[in-house]
């Protein structure tokens, strides 16, 4: 009998370790905020979904629940406060997804666009995923099988699976472009001066899998040979990848994994490829949640060189988006009023290519007003507030490249100055 009672804990041990190791589903917990609490979650790399007064919200597995056990960190499981079951109404428009897109239905929706303007859309695929699908790209401009001298701007979706609605956004602006091209002289003249590429999904596989299995996936879905799945796409860019494990996490188990080196994944690399062949001015890549746009550096609370100039642009688009619907999005430099981050996209094309980068953070802006859950009926009033601050940054990519482009104009993004402003809006 002694034996036995011995031999209990130890296999109930055994078992701990082995779910942790093997199992991918995860609770929503809540935590006592204080300033070590903080800073233990952040350094055991946790999945924070959210800040809220004195309390933290976070994706936690079994694993991350023997860390805190561990460190004595109190904690309650939330799960079910947060199940989204009546925002999501998922079949009500008769897709796969509901009003959201699965990969198959954009898949579908990008060559019908083509096929409806061929003069002015182009699909591309820029490279696969792990499990073999395409990556699509759809270029927009007035002589779309031209190779013009013109102002390009690139728009990115979905690096994390369970952001649905950063597929959308990108997508409806490529639609909206095209719809109204005709009738409206503005959005002509745009797509007449430009090149405008949009990737609205570049995690396909983990997007499947959300919608299939699992809804808080957030990776891809490598076979990390250690029984887990999955690199953090926006951990895995070359740029400072890796320097330190704040801003990413080595291990494979985290949501944050970074991933065994910089551009392992084919997601990453599509990216990389696709973008060094072309001329980009700025980008933006969309995310949820939190309803803020935040610029490098992620990597370090230090500005960089074109700060002034990404903050004035972030000022102007947030407050376009609050126009048209009252809601308000933030804007700072992302290590300066989130976390750090390292290897991420913005910090790549900023410090590789040099120019204005954004990460756009759709609605909700908390857990508590449903986090990755957004009403498929939010889709269109989401689009509609992002439009005016995408169509200002085109239109500013143009007189950029425009002015760039004369004798006597500046050539320095970073000569833009706007001396007196606020560091942040949060």
């Amino acid at each position: 009998m002694k034996k036995l009672i011995i031999l209990f804990p130890l296999i109930l041990l055994i078992n701990l370790v082995l779910l942790a190791e093997f199992s991918e589903e995860k609770e929503i917990i809540r935590v006592k905020k204080d300033s070590e609490v903080v800073q233990t979650i952040m350094d055991m790399n946790m999945d924070i979904l959210w800040q809220k007064q004195d309390q933290i919200f976070i994706l936690a597995g079994v694993k991350d629940l023997i860390k805190l056990e561990n460190t004595g960190i109190a904690y309650s499981i939330e799960s079910e406060n947060f199940s989204g079951s009546e925002d999501r109404d998922i079949f009500s428009q008769g897709g796969v997804n509901g009003a959201y897109h699965s990969y198959l239905e954009l898949e579908h929706d990008l060559f019908l666009l083509e096929h409806l303007y061929p003069q002015l859309a182009k699909v591309e695929i820029i490279g696969n995923s792990h499990e073999q699908r395409h990556i699509y790209a759809i270029k927009i401009s007035d002589h779309v099988l031209q190779q013009e001298n013109e102002a390009q701007i690139i728009f990115l979706g979905c690096h994390h699976a369970r952001e649905w609605i950063s597929v959308e956004v990108p997508y409806l602006l490529g639609k909206y472009l095209l719809e109204n091209y005709q009738s409206d002289s503005d959005i002509k003249k745009l797509v007449n001066q430009s090149e405008v590429w949009i990737i609205p999904m570049v995690n396909p596989d983990g997007l499947v899998y959300s919608i299939y299995f699992y809804r808080y996936w957030r990776k891809n879905r490598r076979n990390n040979n250690d029984g887990t799945y999955g690199v953090d796409l926006n951990r895995n860019y070359g740029y400072k990848w890796g320097n330190d494990n704040i801003g990413s996490s080595p291990d494979p188990f985290s949501s944050l994994y970074r991933g065994p080196y910089a551009f392992s994944e084919p997601e990453t690399k599509a990216i990389r490829d696709f973008m060094t062949g072309k001329n980009f001015k700025a980008l933006v890549s969309y995310h949820n949640y939190s309803q803020i746009i935040i610029y490098p550096w992620g990597y370090t609370n230090k500005p960089s060189h074109l700060d002034n100039l990404m903050h004035c642009l972030s000022e102007k688009m947030s407050n376009l988006i609050q126009g048209v619907n009252g809601n308000v999005y933030g804007y700072s430099q992302a290590g300066d009023s989130l976390y750090l981050t390292n290897g991420d996209t913005t910090d790549w094309s900023l410090g590789v290519f040099g120019i204005p980068s954004f990460t756009i953070e759709l609605p909700p802006a908390d857990i508590l007003s449903g986090a990755f859950y957004n009403s498929e009926i939010n889709i269109t009033p989401i689009f509609q507030e992002n439009l005016p601050a995408a169509l200002y940054l085109i239109k500013w990519v143009i007189k950029h490249y425009s002015q760039e482009n004369t004798q006597d104009s500046p050539k320095n993004f970073g000569q833009y100055d706007h001396k007196s402003r606020d560091r942040s809006r949060k």
